[in-house]
């Protein structure tokens, strides 16, 4: 089956079974490999990423239930403020969970542009890290929200 997709920013037209996992088609159809498949159970949030501006598990979310909606993958990301924030902050250390992360805190921008440290606790809870970092990606937020608010008060 056809289906069209609507991938950071571009119509993508696919052949794949509508049950699909919307990771398999976005690594392995797309090249598009910054999404990781971690548990497949929806309880690391590697395979995070952004459907009409909402974080979704990739690897559980069938291909068929996206189609015509925008997607918003880990490689939207490249001139966004929390790429340089998490650079600067020395955020990532493995880097396997950090593309779920930034999705995550993406949305979380995009819906309150200077969280507090409690939302974006809450925001990135559903992200399993193992590498301590923790404290340093809660800052990396703080920062590319500052950074946000400072263009846009300009």
């Amino acid at each position: 089956m056809s289906i069209t997709l609507h991938v950071n920013g571009r119509a993508a037209l696919v052949a794949a079974d509508p049950t699909t996992p919307l990771l398999d088609v976005l690594r392995n159809t797309l090249d598009l490999k910054g999404s990781r498949y971690g548990c497949g159970l929806e309880q690391c949030g590697s395979c995070m990423v952004l459907v009409d501006g909402e974080p979704v598990y990739a690897c559980s979310r069938e291909v068929g239930t996206v189609a015509g909606k925008r997607i918003e993958t880990v490689e939207s990301l490249a001139d966004h403020p929390l790429r340089q924030a998490f650079l600067d902050e020395q955020a990532g250390q493995c880097g396997y969970c950090l593309s779920g992360i930034l999705i995550s805190a993406k949305a979380l921008l995009d819906r309150t542009p200077r969280p507090t440290r409690a939302q974006i606790v809450a925001a990135l809870d559903k992200h399993l890290c193992r590498c301590g970092t923790q404290s340093r990606i809660i800052r990396a937020v703080e920062r590319a929200g500052a950074h946000m608010a400072e263009g846009a008060s300009r």
